[in-house]
């Protein structure tokens, strides 16, 4: 933290303009906040987002639908399976391309897994942030072995690009649902730990009752989405209000806190993934047989029809949009994503950091759920 300058307001009483991050361990990225503090707390922040993997919508212009896919991963790194859900839907509705039936099953046994992970890794920056070097280490492990299953499926653990226009690309392996299951129990058996070392520890519950509060009004009014919203008590998922998929054909609930601080915010990414494993069961107790994707012309001479689309889907950080158009020719003519983070990381950010500690920073940051690259695309 560099002090950048300071400003005299009488008697002893003065106010210190310093800089936080990007190089901080409780900073995000390259993300950095500019913050003007009188004593230790904050009086007013400045957001500063950085250039991050930038210029993707500008670039998929000039892109093939299928070359975009490398590019559209990218701007959630945390969490690309949501990416290639929006995107690939953009381009069925746009090409008029359907999903049979457990190629959906099979999609959001993905995203729920992809859901998991992100939450796991958020919750590995959260306890780091606040000292649990413990708990951060076993997040990291447990989401480490829903890598080994995304590496089992595609070859690759980050980037997988497994969602397909037409559902996608390659069955299930032999014996991947039993490992899967295993995998989650294994998660599923150290929940006790999880709860008595950190979830529910006074430590945890100092550092964050009644920090970085967002009311379900300021929410809304700001663009506030996911676990911002449900923290405040208002139950709104996308699954749920515009169902995609088959989240229509189980049974599961939205989780949701009540005081709106980042507390709220951390329990209900906690209840989060634990639904999402039950979910997970649920989809693999009812999953068809069947083709998993139906079958597309060849993508690098595709011209898809005239037409403009939009899609939203609940990622892991909330509501994630795409407009995409096309002109009738082999590449999108626009695109622009709604990402949870333009909000969470830069409007709403700002607000709850003011009056706060200055050593509550990262602890308010990291509870809005913010990635750098979903702000500067």
């Amino acid at each position: 933290m560099e002090i950048i300058s300071e400003k005299k307001k009488g008697g002893s009483s003065r106010e210190l303009e310093l800089y936080f991050g990007p190089q901080h361990l409780g900073m995000i990225g390259n993300f950095s906040i500019t913050l003007n503090v009188r004593g230790d707390r904050i009086v007013r922040a400045e957001a500063n987002p950085g250039y991050l993997h930038r210029g993707f919508e500008k670039l998929m212009e000039g892109r093939s639908w299928i070359q975009n896919f490398p590019l559209v991963c990218r701007v959630n790194v945390i969490e690309p399976g949501s990416m290639e859900m929006v995107y690939s839907t953009a381009v069925e509705n746009l090409a008029g391309v359907k999903v049979p039936p457990r190629g959906k099953y099979i999609r959001c046994i993905y995203l729920e897994l992809s859901r998991i992970a992100s939450h796991l890794f958020g919750l590995w920056a959260y306890s780091k942030t606040l000292g649990f070097e413990t708990v951060g280490g076993w997040a990291m492990y447990h989401r480490d072995l829903i890598l080994d299953l995304f590496e089992e499926l595609t070859g690759g653990r980050v980037y997988n690009i497994y969602i397909w226009p037409g559902g996608v690309r390659r069955d299930l392996p032999e014996g991947f649902e039993e490992r899967t299951k295993d995998v989650l129990h294994e998660i599923g058996e150290k929940v006790p730990d999880y709860n008595q070392t950190f979830f529910e520890n006074r430590l945890f519950h100092e550092r964050a009752r009644g920090v970085g509060v967002v009311s379900r009004e300021e929410a809304m009014n700001t663009g506030g989405t996911g676990q911002v919203l449900r923290a405040t008590g208002l139950e709104y998922d996308i699954r749920k209000v515009e169902p995609y998929g088959v989240y229509d054909e189980i049974d599961w609930d939205v989780p949701t806190r009540e005081d709106g601080d980042a507390y709220s915010r951390i329990m209900v990414v906690r209840d989060e993934m634990i639904e999402s494993v039950h979910a997970i069961f649920k989809l693999f107790d009812k999953l068809p047989g069947g083709p998993v994707y139906n079958k597309i012309p060849n993508p690098f001479k595709w011209n898809i029809p005239e037409g403009e689309t939009y899609v939203r889907l609940e990622s892991s950080r909330g509501e994630l949009g795409l407009y995409l158009a096309s002109d009738g020719g082999r590449k999108p003519y626009r695109a622009h994503f709604r990402t949870p983070s333009y909000p969470h990381g830069l409007t709403i950010l700002e607000k709850a950091l003011a009056g706060e500690s200055i050593s509550d920073t990262g602890n308010i940051m990291i509870s809005l759920y913010v990635t750098a690259p979903e702000i500067d695309r």
